[in-house]
């Protein structure tokens, strides 16, 4: 898809990615273009994502029957996604979740808080997170602008994070460990 707009890509992985294994990808979230940055994942992955994406015309179609929508306005649809997301899990599948819940931040790259969603699905399963930065997007193709512009677009997937033993006593303390390994990534990259 990036060659069709004329965007070269590199992915980066840098822990051992088991295809046997369920994950919970967590990437920042600054741009549209970071849900098809996101299928450069080696592990074939479900989204969870915004029920508004169902919206944009073709891809929202396709988008709505093959990943888990949510609107986070509506805490039944919140609840309803957790018990589809704990379901996909018990079928062999991994999980991409936004932790920001949306591209909400002021300041870009700079990440808004995370959402609790991602990890305490991961404790509750007990599999691993992968935090995954997405440097440069905020540029590639910014919002609200939403005009795309040269660059290279950039994944990195770092070393998982266990989660075996934990409890939901330590989403928090697991949340906050992989803003700080995407905080500095991000920092890094962009010179920060």
């Amino acid at each position: 898809m990036f060659l069709f707009v004329f965007l070269i890509y590199k992915t980066e992985v840098r822990g051992e990615l088991d295809k046997k294994r369920q994950y919970v990808f967590a990437p920042n979230h600054s741009s549209y273009l970071d849900i098809p940055v996101m299928g450069l994942n080696p592990i074939n992955a479900n989204f969870v994502g915004k029920s508004s994406i169902s919206k944009v015309p073709l891809f929202g179609y396709m988008y709505a029957r093959l990943h888990i929508l949510v609107d986070r306005a509506n805490m039944k649809s919140r609840m309803a996604s957790i018990k589809l997301s704990l379901d996909a899990i018990d079928k062999g599948k991994s999980l991409v979740i936004f932790p920001e819940g949306g591209i909400n931040s002021p300041h870009p790259p700079l990440m808004s808080p995370f959402k609790d969603g991602a990890f305490r699905v991961a404790i509750e399963k007990q599999i691993p997170v992968v935090p995954v930065t997405i440097p440069f997007n905020w540029i590639i193709l910014p919002d609200p602008e939403n005009r795309l512009h040269r660059g290279t677009v950039k994944v990195i997937f770092h070393e998982p994070i266990e989660t075996t033993g934990l409890t939901l006593a330590d989403a928090d303390g697991l949340k906050e460990k992989v803003y700080a390994i995407i905080d500095q990534e991000l920092r890094k990259q962009n010179k920060l």
